[in-house]
């Protein structure tokens, strides 16, 4: 399994795609504009609260209020709340936080109206961006993460990674962080300190206590509100959370992108720093050269097509998303309908774990899968998605099939979700109508030729329209010589000044059409 990252900058944007085994499944946007990251820590000042929601609105600087629940206060609010005043006063210079005194937990089922009050000052995080018309979701519980550990102030807990389960290295990373963690510091062990010697522990510690120190050094002086923490950039914050062995190439066509990377990774991973290339060519744009752009067009659309002429419909509302799951008219090999169901199925389950980190789609997620009748099987399908679902991030939780052949999944909605046009205007000169991308159409042709050979036609000639027959024949190689390559069949294209965009015929060597 190799993994690749790809990066592309522009004067607004920084684009990144990471590839594995050559498939996109995952793709972030950095915009300059986006002052409201997750994990930015903001001072702010408590506009309102409203005992109904048991909740308060917040002043973050967004046109929005922040929404802060009672539940994301955290159980040490009143020392945060303690330490915020006592630092923004000058009354506090040593932020260690050693010989600081801590105040009493606060209920855990208590009410926001007696532990908060409109127009006090309080440090926040934000823990799910803006999206469509709401405001940032935040918290008071900070948090500041780092390559192997996070680091939790006001607190004395240790946790270790769910995803760590040999016991013995449970024990051992626990022994050895409990040694070198600071008094008034929880921390969280991440997966990747697996293995890892206390020299590289403390170094990643020493750095979030850094920046702790850093940010309280803010408060005296800052702003209400005002940002006093943000996240690294994008590329770093992406490597520190996805970078592992398995990389064998980070390609960057940003120069000063380029050296971030290559420091970022010259800290973490010295022996992978030689996987980073700088991508020079003016001729090919980097996303067009990985073959990117073509996997965005084909992926994001409302159909997504899949292996042997299965696909998928994906719907979206404002409630929950609602993804079908097709076999197509496909020819298949499989003995009964039972076993044709399941093959389908299964490979539904690996792309809908893609489309859902590709999309970044969050909320409640229904699945229609084809109807199983064998108890067997279902369990089969829901054990393979849960396997597919494993590399995802987000926190998400999967229940098995309904009666009805549904599975139901939630996942964490941090920020908005990845959306790409992929339909064009029509160049048939309809006012206002759209159609789909010249690759989208091409997939379909792609997908009836594989059928239409597999039955084993002699000669095919392919008639389309003039703008889709010259994008299959121009160019070396052309998409029709791909063809002949994979297949030992040469398919004769016509173009057809008659025909609408979105209109091919397939005919046989005797002119009689068949598709």
């Amino acid at each position: 399994m190799d993994k690749e990252l790809i990066i592309r900058s522009s004067s607004e944007t920084v684009d990144f795609a990471l590839l594995k085994d050559g498939k996109l499944i995952e793709l972030q946007k950095d915009e300059d504009d986006n002052n409201f990251s997750v994990g930015d820590v903001f001072i702010a000042k408590i506009r309102k609260t409203v005992p109904g929601l048991n909740a308060a609105f917040v002043n973050v600087g967004y046109d929005k209020d922040a929404f802060l629940h009672y539940h994301d206060l955290g159980p040490k609010l009143l020392s945060l709340l303690k330490f915020t005043k006592r630092v923004s006063t000058g009354k506090l210079r040593d932020f260690s936080l050693k010989n600081f005194p801590f105040e009493k937990d606060i209920e855990k089922d208590g009410k926001i109206v007696d532990v908060l009050k409109s127009n006090q000052s309080l440090l926040v995080q934000i823990v799910k961006e803006p999206i469509s018309t709401k405001g940032p979701r935040i918290s008071s519980e900070l948090s500041i993460a780092g390559r192997y550990i996070v680091l939790v102030p006001f607190s004395s807990r240790i946790s270790i990674s769910q995803k760590i389960e040999d016991r013995a290295e449970k024990d051992r990373l626990k022994r050895l962080v409990k040694s070198i963690t600071p008094q008034g510091f929880g921390v969280i062990v991440r997966t990747v300190a697996q293995g890892k010697k206390v020299a590289e522990l403390d170094k990643d510690l020493q750095n979030l206590l850094s920046r702790w120190t850093a940010m309280s050094k803010k408060l005296h002086k800052a702003h209400h509100p005002s940002k006093v923490l943000g996240e690294m950039n994008k590329a770093s914050s992406i490597l520190r959370d996805i970078f592992n062995d398995t990389f064998t190439a980070i390609h960057v066509d940003d120069e000063e992108l380029y050296y971030q990377v290559k420091d970022y990774l010259q800290e973490i991973a010295p022996k992978k720093e030689s996987i980073v290339k700088m991508y020079q060519s003016s001729k090919v744009p980097i996303f067009e050269k990985f073959g990117i752009e073509r996997q965005i067009k084909t992926s994001f659309g409302r159909t997504v097509s899949m292996a042997k002429g299965a696909y998928l419909v994906i719907e979206h509302t404002e409630a929950l998303h609602v993804i079908d799951v097709n076999s197509g008219n496909r020819s298949n090999k499989a003995s009964n309908q039972e076993e044709t169901a399941l093959e389908v199925n299964l490979i539904a389950a690996t792309e809908i774990a893609r489309q859902l980190r590709l999309r970044d789609m969050g909320g409640i997620i229904v699945v229609d899968f084809i109807d199983l009748t064998n108890a067997e099987n279902r369990q089969k399908l829901f054990n393979h998605f849960r396997e597919e679902m494993k590399d995802d991030r987000a926190k998400h939780k999967i229940l098995p099939p309904s009666k009805f052949g549904l599975i139901q999944i939630t996942r964490q909605r941090v920020r908005p979700e990845m959306k790409i046009k992929t339909r064009e205007e029509n160049p048939n000169g309809v006012n206002g109508a759209e159609v789909e991308a010249p690759i989208g159409i091409v997939q379909k042709i792609e997908q009836d030729l594989e059928l239409l050979l597999r039955k084993d036609y002699k000669k095919l000639t392919l008639n389309t329209h003039p703008f889709i027959a010259a994008f299959l024949t121009k160019g070396f190689p052309s998409i029709r010589s791909k063809w002949f390559f994979e297949h030992k069949k040469w398919v004769k294209v016509l173009p057809r000044d008659a025909y609408t965009y979105l209109e091919y015929h397939f005919y046989d060597k005797d002119g009689n059409q068949i598709k």
